[in-house]
């Protein structure tokens, strides 16, 4: 159990990030979508999608943005 689900979902996002992977994953809820919405609107991430899974909790996929200037 994740007691800050912001704390992990941007720490998820820098450590994949620093590990130049394409994209990361991590459990959907209301709160974490709007905030990958935002991240999307604002230019910080690429694109995001909700992958329906066999358990009871669905994944949010994000697709990083790499700065290669």
């Amino acid at each position: 159990m994740v007691n800050d689900p912001i704390a992990d979902l941007l720490t998820r996002i820098r450590n994949a990030n620093l590990r130049n992977h394409k994209a990361v994953v991590v459990p959907q809820t209301k709160m974490l979508e709007s905030i990958t919405a935002i991240l999307k609107e604002e230019g910080y991430i690429e694109d995001f999608e909700i992958v329906d899974t066999e358990a009871a909790q669905n994944d949010i996929q994000i697709t990083l943005k790499y700065d290669k200037g």
